[in-house]
């Protein structure tokens, strides 16, 4: 990794952080626990182009609206292997008793193999993921989910036939809370 990625991986950290340290009233006992997540879709703009992803995550809820967690992103298919893990921040914001908005940001370690016929490379970057899930609730405990997500790294191939530094996800899934 370079010094300019180190210092931005170091930079995005402190910022998680400082949001985690941020002032949050005590959550009441019945508030905490572990939910989780999985999602399916797609992943514009990598070096392969469009690809499939499965999204995994889990979720320790601090107080009702807040929950901070790991996140594993995978891409199992093609000439493109990528693995992605981050530790996220997540705001959760009910509209209403069926609707919430989530919006999170993240920061992380991503390793992309890329090999075909002409090229057989893979490289181990910092990685950011921001974006925002919308959920319906199908009861108080299960929602089905849409993700939409940008993913911040900088994938550089070498020799590189395409330097990759931004992809955009869109996934569907099934949350579960505590």
């Amino acid at each position: 990794m370079s010094r300019g990625n180190i210092r931005m991986t170091k930079a995005a950290l402190i910022l998680v952080l400082a949001l985690l340290a941020g002032s949050q009233e005590p959550a009441q006992a019945e508030e905490k626990g572990w939910g989780f997540g999985t999602d399916l879709g797609f992943i514009s703009g990598t070096t392969n182009n469009t690809v499939f992803a499965l999204n995994f995550q889990a979720d320790y809820y601090l107080a009702k609206e807040f929950s901070i967690g790991p996140m594993f992103q995978w891409v199992p298919s093609g000439d493109l292997k990528q693995y992605a893990f981050a530790g996220v921040a997540r705001y959760h914001y009910e509209v209403n008793d069926r609707v919430n908005i989530v919006p999170f940001a993240g920061i992380g370690f991503i390793h992309a193999d890329l090999s075909s016929s002409s090229v057989d490379r893979n490289d181990t970057s910092h990685y950011i993921p921001l974006g925002a899930t919308f959920e319906y609730q199908v009861s108080p405990k299960l929602a089905l989910a849409n993700t939409v997500m940008l993913n911040l790294y900088d994938i550089n191939f070498s020799p590189a036939p395409v330097r990759d530094t931004t992809s955009v996800a869109v996934f569907f899934g099934l949350r579960f809370r505590p």
